[in-house]
């Protein structure tokens, strides 16, 4: 018999929805119980992608006796974190105050008024390993609070208490200076691996919004060292395993300080955020290398990951058939029946397959050799041997396609889709492709056409339905993805709904007692803690997404009301700036464009005229992180009330391009090569 689960629509509920465990959907209900039968409640929240949620289901919630030993003594309750960041952050930062550390799955015990006493993450069903067994901590967190019921809740209380104070610390008098942008580059620079790049020794995540930020200091300050750190981290990770070097797309993160083996799953945000970096970097690059991966990345999304409706799918999970990556790595003999002897020979150079394997005795593909030293190797031309691997690729790709694929969570949420949008959009400009902006636009529509309920944007969408209310990083990241969208397709209904959606989330998130954004909109249930999580995690904070956006959005209305606020919310993580930027890589490249003289840059012209998108052609050859831009098409009803389009006209009935500094101009130009000298002024 099916649980409550079956009624939901999230992938990873429905994954447990079959288990003997009585899983309880997070809401009113199983507290109630609780309640009644004076039971404290298990708290369990993974994602469909997670490999150790897997393997925890497996092992104890589908065991018959340990589902009967967590009925019997608790009421239990399955969350989705990516459906409920709320939360996961909330016990999540509980679980690090217990115990210095956290992931997924995450075991959570509370009290029937939703206090947490006990954490853990992954338990497995007997001891090993130096864990302890599942049952014991389940008998032993019953006795707990059946026996000694005071100290549980003097624990959940001081934990509740920690949880309230770092969510509602009252923000600093004094505002951080601009000192902050080079004492972050700096520290940034000493963490660099300099041989593989990227942090860390054994594990490496991508953190997109670290190098998106030296790639700014770099522009700003001409510090070559900060342009090193990024190309390198972006060479070898394009290189590893880390990347899908046969179907495009980023895994995970890497569990290595080479980044060859992966953590498999595949999220959206991640391919969003990277696509972004990899654009930004072949912008002041021009490496060819950095285009393929976006072009790849880019290409995987809209072929697997993509709905009919124009919304993006969450992730793909990392197992197939019960194994880890099975579906990605490749024995020899697998590649030579594909190949033939001969090529066989010459991928499995380039790509460093061997006998012996790299990952559980077979190959994760990775460019184990450069393409010049291969093609010396055996004698050929370097056009000759791309020639070879890019038809390999091909029929690797078609020969893998058969295998069964891991699962996809096709759940569509807000924020994501929003980060996807971006790329897209901004894709489409930098490159002159106008298919990337069709993706864009179409996803545009779908999410304000689906995923909003009586004006209310919503968190999550699938099969038709859409459901609970958006938090403030839906909101921020749709507001960007609508500000990117209206830059590459020039058309301004995106640009006013973005300035629509973001009077909105002031009105939702803002605190005027505590001057600071929060995570939940006032109209979201009450929870022990009102969650406000200022730091960058895979995913940038939802407070830094929001302050960047109204900053843009301050200089293309003149509204005072969102600069103040952006400036106001600056305060509050000032010490994490200037302590641990590696935490706040987006709220610094959000203080970058605030102490930077943005450039102001107006288009007027006809929308589909060839002058005037020679003209965006020539604001998108160069990486400008600190401007905007508004396009304006006068035979067009104006939309949006902008000193930026104010009073501004074609020159001669061709299209003019405005750039200004504090809506200070420059003369108006209709030749694309003088805009361009003005833009690098």
């Amino acid at each position: 018999m099916p649980n409550r689960l079956i009624h939901e629509t999230s992938p990873y509920l429905l994954q447990h929805a079959h288990n003997p465990v009585d899983w309880h959907p997070w809401g009113d209900e199983p507290f109630k119980i609780a309640q009644e039968r004076d039971v404290p409640v298990l708290l369990s929240v993974g994602y469909s992608a997670c490999h150790w949620c897997h393997v925890m289901e497996r092992e104890s919630f589908e065991n018959e006796e340990i589902a009967a030993q967590m009925n019997e003594l608790f009421v239990c309750i399955k969350v989705d974190r990516e459906e409920r960041p709320d939360i996961d952050s909330i016990y999540m930062a509980a679980l690090q105050q217990l115990t210095g550390q956290g992931g997924w799955p995450m075991t959570v015990i509370l009290t029937p008024d939703g206090e947490p006493f006990f954490g853990g993450t992954y338990f497995p069903p007997d001891e090993r390993s130096g864990m302890p067994a599942f049952p014991l901590i389940l008998r032993a967190m019953s006795d707990a609070y059946r026996n000694n019921k005071e100290e549980a809740q003097k624990i959940a209380t001081q934990l509740v208490e920690g949880l309230r104070a770092n969510a509602t610390h009252t923000a600093g008098e004094q505002p951080p200076t601009s000192d902050i942008l080079d004492d972050a580059a700096n520290a940034i620079a000493d963490r660099v691996d300099d041989a593989f790049g990227g942090v860390g020794a054994e594990i490496k995540f991508p953190q997109p919004m670290v190098w998106e930020y030296m790639l700014r200091h770099h522009v700003r300050t001409g510090d070559s060292g900060a342009l090193n750190a990024v190309e390198l981290t972006l060479d070898r990770m394009a290189e590893g395993g880390i990347y899908d070097q046969i179907g495009g797309g980023f895994h995970r993160y890497s569990t290595d300080r080479t980044w060859l083996v992966p953590h498999f799953e595949k999220m959206l945000y991640d391919n969003a955020l990277l696509t972004k970096l990899y654009l930004h970097a072949y912008q002041v690059t021009g490496k060819a290398e950095y285009r393929r991966i976006v072009e790849e990345t880019l290409e995987y999304v809209r072929r697997e990951m993509t709905s009919p409706e124009g919304g993006f799918y969450s992730a793909q999970d990392a197992d197939s058939e019960g194994e880890e990556g099975k579906f990605f790595v490749w024995r020899p003999n697998e590649i030579t029946e594909i190949l033939g002897d001969e090529r066989a020979r010459i991928v499995s150079r380039v790509y460093g397959v061997a006998d012996e394997g790299n990952f559980e005795g077979k190959s994760i593909l990775h460019k184990a050799e450069s393409a010049d030293k291969v093609a010396n190797e055996f004698g050929m031309s370097r056009d000759d041997l791309d020639v070879i691997v890019d038809e390999s690729k091909r029929l690797l790709f078609e020969a893998r396609n058969q295998r069964v694929e891991p699962l996809c969570d096709d759940k569509i949420l807000t924020e994501w889709n929003g980060l996807m949008l971006h790329a897209f959009a901004e894709a489409g400009a930098v490159l002159s492709d106008q298919r990337y902006v069709e993706i864009a636009r179409a996803n545009a529509s779908f999410l304000l056409g689906s995923v909003r309920r009586e004006g209310r944007l919503l968190r999550t969408y699938r099969d038709g339905e859409a459901k609970l209310n958006a938090y403030l990083a839906d909101y921020a990241a749709l507001i960007d993805g609508l500000i990117a969208l209206h830059e590459a397709d020039r058309d301004p209904t995106w640009l006013t709904e973005a300035v629509a959606l973001a009077k909105q989330m002031v009105a939702l998130f803002w605190d005027d007692a505590a001057e600071q954004f929060y995570d939940t909109g006032s109209d979201h249930e009450r929870l022990v803690v009102r969650p406000r999580d200022v730091t960058d995690n895979a995913l940038p904070s939802g407070v830094a997404m929001a302050v960047d956006v109204m900053l843009r959005l301050a200089v293309v209305t003149d509204d005072r009301e969102f600069e103040s606020k952006a400036a106001k919310s600056f305060r509050s993580v000032k010490y994490l700036m200037a302590h641990h930027p590696m935490a706040v890589g987006h709220w610094i490249c959000a203080l970058d464009f605030h102490f930077s003289r943005p450039k102001e840059i107006a288009v007027v012209g006809r929308r589909d005229r060839a002058d005037t998108r020679r003209l965006i052609e020539k604001v998108f050859k160069r990486y400008l992180p600190n401007r905007v831009l508004v396009s304006f098409d006068p035979t067009v009803a104006e939309l949006l009330e902008s000193p930026l389009i104010a009073e501004r006209q074609m020159l001669g009935g061709a299209a003019t391009a405005f750039v200004c500094e504090n809506y200070v101009c420059k003369l108006p130009t209709s030749n694309p090569e003088e805009l361009a000298l003005q833009l690098a002024t």
